[in-house]
């Protein structure tokens, strides 16, 4: 049996390594807080934060997320200083925006060593002036120049991202926590996470369908609030919050709360379909001229027709004993105990770690067996994590003893970065990409080198998922099993045809699992009627599904779909600067796409100076123009009823209903079904048993 043909049956193996952790759990790990401003001058007490503000505006598949922060400087003279915070995947910054002499000043975008350029003169005049760079994959940080002594400094950030479902179920992560693996920064640094003065967290989804169900794990005192039947709310701050989920049609309870705002954990809110919902294409749009090229966004979610497998197997766990896993590796010492102890008695495993290197705890494969399972949990359970990441290491180690008679999957749980030996990542897709093998990785935390894992688990048709220390770990193991038990559609093509469309993002495809919804980016440069064929391999067995709708010729409601479409596209371009080194004309055009469409990249930045200093430097405000823009449209949106994007409903793609977890308790049983029988609160065994919603619960 080809390992290429068992699709996505091991990915519960991981899942289960990282997901089944009891809740009390997830909140006893040392997490560093992110989105705070200290100090430059490292000897310097930190900054207070005086008020913290996030509104979120949920509508036609994407996130539009707006943070405003207010420091105090306690010190008695101005300071510089460095705001630090990370962004979820896939999201592109569109403002900065900071306040000088009382009024709210629009950054604007130039070449990095211009930006920095521009800011270090500003401050070398005594001026204001304020910075934004990205670092690495990890984070963005802010210089602000003077936070002005006993007098509030306030900023604007806003970033926009694409929401897709899974299993009918979406998810929203405000990211806080940093991650805790940039050692050097941590220890350089002085920070508070304290929010003294005012925390509010406001989320408004507005949906064309029904939605079933909202909830806030992470913060379960969120005022959760049903407005219509497609439109919630979400509230949480620092003086009273309530109840954190509610089903259609109940009533929130108050709940007085006077706990301190710390600014260190994710805020998580999930939300649901209805189970009954039909798989559709969508389409959102944005062309306002009739003559210029516009954008599209299509999201196509296939129906409930991949059949359930099951197979005995290899499985190969690859673990990371970095130091950075302190305080989380208890957790995962335990997910992979249970994961072992419901493995059947045809499966094999192997246990593999690193940190400085990379080492074999069995000695190449053992059989399932309840000695064998015992000893080396135990052996598991007592490992101490410590020391640097040597990824290179512990795949290389991986991939050693595959057996080309057996099907395997590699599982890879790690929340750092490659820093010791082989640290290029076309290394690493040469190493995935010998070897007939699927990777699934579960990246944990907001600081992982998300570029790399992404693209050697997209070069072995595996599967990655970000998972944050606040997540709903019942919701992802539902997730994960269903991907376990049935069959995938892999080497996925889109094909349009009838109108022109170039810059289709993503190029290849890959693979698509049970219950994933697939979102692609492009640009189209005449509108009307057009053909849509989705091709992909099942079991070996080609597949297509066909439908043909038009593209408007004039839209004008979605200008955000600019600045999707562009960071979809920069983050290929700098894929293919990580697989095969930097070349100057893909550089320059991630710059030209940045710097056009108003977006932060390793390249370019986001600079604020006086409104005087921009006219003399003679700086175009673009991106000022480009953020009124979609501020009016945001609003004209929010006045209007909530449009309906299926593209598909007089020739449906796909037939029968969506996938949902609800459906998928009695597929695929055997083995794999039995990895999710554990003893966490019973809620999740009687999920498990017959696939039953549970109030109140996504």
């Amino acid at each position: 049996m080809s390992t290429r043909k068992l699709n996505s049956f091991f990915i519960t193996s991981l899942g289960v390594m990282i997901l089944f952790i009891p809740m009390a759990c997830i909140y006893t790990f040392t997490a560093s807080a992110a989105g705070l401003l200290s100090p430059k001058d490292g000897n310097i007490p930190p900054l207070s934060i005086q008020d913290h503000k996030v509104n979120v505006i949920i509508q036609d598949g994407y996130a539009i997320t707006t943070i405003e922060q207010t420091f105090a400087n306690p010190h008695d003279r101005d300071l510089e200083a460095v705001y630090s915070f990370p962004i979820p995947e896939r999201a592109a910054v569109a403002e900065f925006t900071m306040w000088i002499d009382g009024k709210p000043v629009v950054a604007e975008v130039m070449k990095r060593d211009t930006a920095r350029d521009v800011y270090t003169k500003e401050k070398e005049a005594g001026r204001d002036a304020g910075l934004t760079e990205q670092q690495g994959n990890k984070t963005f940080d802010i210089s602000l120049f003077p936070v002005r002594a006993s007098q509030p400094t306030s900023i604007r950030m806003v970033y926009i991202q694409p929401i897709v479902y899974d299993h009918n179920i979406a998810s929203y992560v405000y990211p806080l926590e940093e991650g805790g693996v940039d050692e050097e920064k941590i220890q350089f640094w002085t920070s508070n996470d304290t929010v003294v003065g005012t925390f509010s967290f406001d989320m408004h989804i507005r949906s064309a369908a029904h939605l079933q169900a909202v909830r806030a794990p992470s913060h379960p005192s969120a005022a959760v609030t049903q407005v219509t039947p497609g439109e919630w709310t979400v509230h949480m701050d620092n003086m009273g919050a309530s109840a954190g989920q509610v089903e259609e049609g109940a009533e929130p309870t108050a709940i007085p709360s006077a706990v301190p705002a710390r600014l260190d954990t994710d805020i998580v809110v999930y939300f649901r379909l209805p189970d009954t919902s039909p798989p559709s294409l969508d389409l959102v749009t944005y062309k306002p001229l009739i003559n210029k090229p516009g954008v599209f966004m299509l999201t196509l979610t296939p129906g409930d027709d991949l059949a359930p497998i099951t197979a005995g197997a290899d499985w190969v766990f690859v673990l990371d004993l970095s130091g950075s896993m302190q305080g989380k590796y208890g957790a995962l010492a335990e997910g992979v105990e249970k994961t072992i102890n419901r493995m059947g008695p045809d499966d094999r495993f192997r246990i593999i770690a690193f940190s400085n290197s990379a080492w074999e705890l069995t000695n190449g494969y053992v059989s399932a067996t309840e000695r064998n399972k015992h000893v080396y949990t135990s052996m598991v359970a007592s490992q101490k994590p410590g020391g640097s990441t040597n990824l290179y290491d512990g795949l290389s180690m991986a991939l050693a003893k595959l057996d080309a008679d057996r099907p395997c999957a590699i599982l890879l749980v790690t929340d750092g970065v490659a820093n010791v030996g082989e640290t290029n990542q076309r290394a690493f897709l040469d190493l995935v990409s010998k070897r007939d093998v699927r990777l699934f990785t579960f990246i944990m935390g907001n600081s992982a080198n998300r570029p790399l894992l992404t693209a050697m688990t997209g070069a072995s048709g595996g599967f990655s998922m970000a998972v944050s220390n606040s997540d709903d770990i019942i919701g992802k193991i539902l997730q994960a099993k269903s991907k376990v038990t049935h069959q995938a559609l892999n080497s996925a093509r889109l094909n349009i045809s009838g109108i022109k469309i170039g810059e289709q993002t993503p190029e290849k495809i890959g693979s698509v699992y049970r219950g994933q919804s697939l979102t692609i980016f492009g640009r189209y440069y005449t509108g009307g009627p057009a053909q849509v064929k989705l091709s992909a391999k099942v079991g070996g067995k080609d597949m297509e599904y066909q439908t043909s709708f038009v593209f408007p010729e004039g839209s004008t409601d979605s200008p955000e779909l600019l600045r999707l479409w562009a960071y979809a596209r920069i983050a290929e371009l700098k894929e293919e600067i990580d697989n095969f080194g930097e070349k100057a004309d893909i550089k320059t055009a991630i710059e030209d796409l940045a710097v056009e469409h108003g977006l932060v990249t390793n390249y370019t930045s986001m600079v604020v100076v006086r409104e005087e200093v921009f006219q003399k430097l003679g700086v175009e405000r673009r991106n000022k123009a480009r953020r009124a823009v979609e501020t009016s449209a945001q609003t004209a949106r929010q006045a209007s009823p909530v449009q309906n994007r299926r593209a598909d409903s007089y020739t449906p793609m796909f037939t029968g209903r969506r996938a949902n977890l609800s459906s998928s308790g009695s597929a695929g049983a055997g083995a794999a079904d039995g990895l999710f029988i554990l003893t966490l609160p019973f809620l999740v065994a009687a999920a498990l048993r017959g696939g039953r919603r549970t109030t109140g619960r996504v």
